[in-house]
């Protein structure tokens, strides 16, 4: 898929197509992303859809793993793999804890519970079942990640995803990727991403949300659900100094008071490394169930 190259492009993918009859070549305007993967995606005739950006490297046997993968449980609809950044040199403690976290999500259930935390498969990772992506509408620009969109809809369709679990992926990392230039992926256009799909979901009806974390990113979290129309009822800290104030309307309560708050959706947005898993822990021996009664986001 070539989005309106005017380098030497063109001329390197027809040589490509001479070798190689696997080879079709799609071309357009300079379009954008998005526009360039649904068009190649409603080309494309096989039953899966793997996607790839041009400047990263995968392994030699990754369709084949994937594909194994997904034929070896035909209840998934689509996997990512494990993954890996390079040149090594160039990595920061975000991309290298977010690394971390992806290859350590593999199994569906584990894809499950992190689904609002980030997109759980890495997009140049995609190995999707076809029909499973044409269900949902395929890709679309709705001014945030255009992967984590999808994914979100196929895990509200209720669609199984996984990822293999061995690293098939070397991803470039630089100044130069569009996930460093582009508005679509600023944080604020996550968060966006994030309470669209909660309120058609989990907090569908009118189901009010609880914040875990008063800090700047449960403030953030809770300004972009009140301006959406989402009742915050409360937050939980463990800060003594901060319970029994109260933030955009809604008051600040210990971790008692916030579990004891009936028909709400708890919602972990906690940054400090480590929290995220004391607030799961602490709502699941309250007795609720993780993506019904709470779900992390940050």
């Amino acid at each position: 898929m070539d989005d309106g190259s005017r380098d030497a492009t063109p001329d390197i993918l027809a040589a490509w197509a001479l070798r190689d009859r696997r080879v079709s070549i799609l071309t357009q305007p300079p379009k954008g992303m998005v526009a360039a993967l649904e068009l190649a995606r409603s080309r494309a005739r096989g039953r899966f859809l793997a996607r790839m950006d041009a400047d990263d490297v995968c392994e030699s046997d990754r369709f084949a793993a994937q594909r194994a993968f997904l034929e070896a449980d035909d209840g998934l609809a689509g996997c990512g793999a494990g993954v890996r950044y390079f040149p090594r040199a160039r990595l920061k403690g975000g991309a290298r804890r977010y690394e971390a976290w992806i290859n350590g999500a593999t199994t569906p259930e584990q894809v499950h519970n992190a689904v609002f935390v980030e997109c759980p498969l890495a997009h140049p990772a995609f190995f999707l079942d076809a029909e499973a992506v044409a269900a949902v509408g395929g890709y679309r620009d709705m001014g945030w990640p255009e992967d984590y969109d999808l994914v979100l809809r196929l895990w509200a369709s209720g669609r199984r995803l996984a990822n293999v679990p061995r690293v098939l992926l070397h991803w470039r990392e630089g100044p130069g990727r569009l996930s460093r230039n582009h508005g679509a992926y600023a944080p604020d256009a996550f968060v966006a991403c994030k309470v669209h799909h909660l309120r058609r979901t989990l907090l569908s009806g009118g189901r009010p949300a609880v914040i875990w974390g008063s800090g700047p990113v449960g403030k953030t979290f809770a300004k972009a659900l009140l301006a959406a129309g989402t009742e915050v009822a409360a937050f939980v800290d463990v800060d003594p100094r901060k319970i029994g104030q109260e933030i955009h309307g809604a008051p600040v309560l210990d971790m008692t008071g916030g579990k004891a708050i009936p028909g709400v959706l708890h919602l972990a947005a906690v940054g400090q490394p480590g929290a995220r898993d004391t607030v799961r822990r602490a709502l699941r021996e309250a007795g609720l169930e993780e993506a019904r009664d709470f779900v992390a986001v940050a």
